[in-house]
């Protein structure tokens, strides 16, 4: 079978390499998928350079999240072969992989591969992050990387919830798009000043961040909070950390704190975690929550679905499928 792999740390463009491997064999309690669609995640390329939070055993496939269909049951036929699955495995970009059972989600009838491999990460973070931030109709939250594939999930289910959504970009041509989408404030942070444009238009600030940039801006989006709000960071884009200002944190009683979707995930009990998918699933079908899909490409052609995925003011996600 093909996969890209890479055996050392680095930038994608120079350390993935398209490699012939074995076919995966399966242990009794784990499936053999047929991958057909993985979205390119910016966790992926944090993987890939050795900067997340997991370390890749060397050699490493690259991807966490993908569809595909069963090829192999498992001893209990917990699926049937031939289902259509969702799944997060370290390693997607690959042509089968071998995941235990309990791990598959099944794909509800009429949902796309587009839209099945990019079902998992984004929207289920966006969810986790609007429970945990205990956020309420009339409240405010300020989303950093706006125009981002989760970006523009948050902004959509926040507005359903009647929460008044604030996010950061860098293009004007992402105005009208995120304001279409639900956002009552769309701020473009290379020619306006954050926590001046929070100041004239929020009264009191905003009481939740979401935080995928860091750096400067990270720092800046925390000063735009009111006393006793919260900045949850769950990404580092800009690779800088937060310069966090102890003054802010002492006088105003606010708090950082981290999300990571995995952590959250295991802390819900069995109906908990049922209620998340399900909610994800019938906001997607219903098209309530729309997800973008900028192309796709065949996974032997990743080089090119890289550069894609590295131009500036894309607007969907970059598919690789087989």
């Amino acid at each position: 079978m093909k996969q890209v792999v890479f055996h050392k740390t680095g930038q994608p463009a120079d350390v993935l390499k398209l490699e012939e491997a074995p076919m995966p064999k399966s242990k009794p309690n784990e499936v053999l998928i047929k991958v057909k669609a993985r979205n390119i995640n910016p966790s992926d390329i944090m993987f890939i350079r050795g900067m997340y939070g997991i370390t890749p055993n060397f050699p490493s496939s690259a991807g966490f999240e993908a569809t595909g269909v069963v090829e192999e049951e498992d001893e209990k036929s917990t699926f049937k072969k031939g289902t259509k699955v969702i799944f997060t495995a370290i390693g997607t970009w690959k042509e089968y992989v071998v995941v235990p059972a309990h791990l598959l989600i099944p794909v509800p009838e009429g949902m796309s591969d587009e839209i099945a491999c990019q079902a998992f990460v984004n929207p289920l973070t966006a969810y986790g992050m609007i429970e945990k931030s205990g956020l309420g109709s009339g409240d405010w939250l300020l989303i950093t990387a706006g125009a981002s594939a989760f970006g523009k999930l948050a902004i959509q289910m926040a507005s359903q919830k009647g929460i008044n959504v604030a996010c950061t970009i860098r293009n004007d041509k992402q105005k009208s798009l995120l304001e279409g989408l639900g956002a009552k404030l769309v701020i473009n942070t290379e020619k306006e000043k954050l926590q001046k444009v929070i100041a004239e238009k929020i009264d009191g600030g905003i009481h939740v961040v979401f935080d995928a940039v860091g750096g400067v801006l990270g720092a800046r989006a925390l000063a735009s909070l009111r006393a006793n709000g919260t900045m949850m960071v769950f990404g580092l884009l800009s690779l800088e950390n937060i310069p966090l200002n102890s003054g802010l944190l002492i006088f105003k009683n606010l708090k950082v704190e981290g999300f990571w979707l995995t952590t959250w995930i295991e802390s819900l009990d069995r109906t908990a975690r049922e209620k998340a998918f399900k909610t994800i699933f019938t906001y997607l079908l219903s098209e309530k929550v729309k997800v973008d899909v900028q192309a796709t490409y065949p996974l032997d052609q990743f080089q090119e679905a890289l550069v894609e995925y590295e131009k500036a003011g894309r607007n969907g996600k970059i598919i690789l499928v087989s």
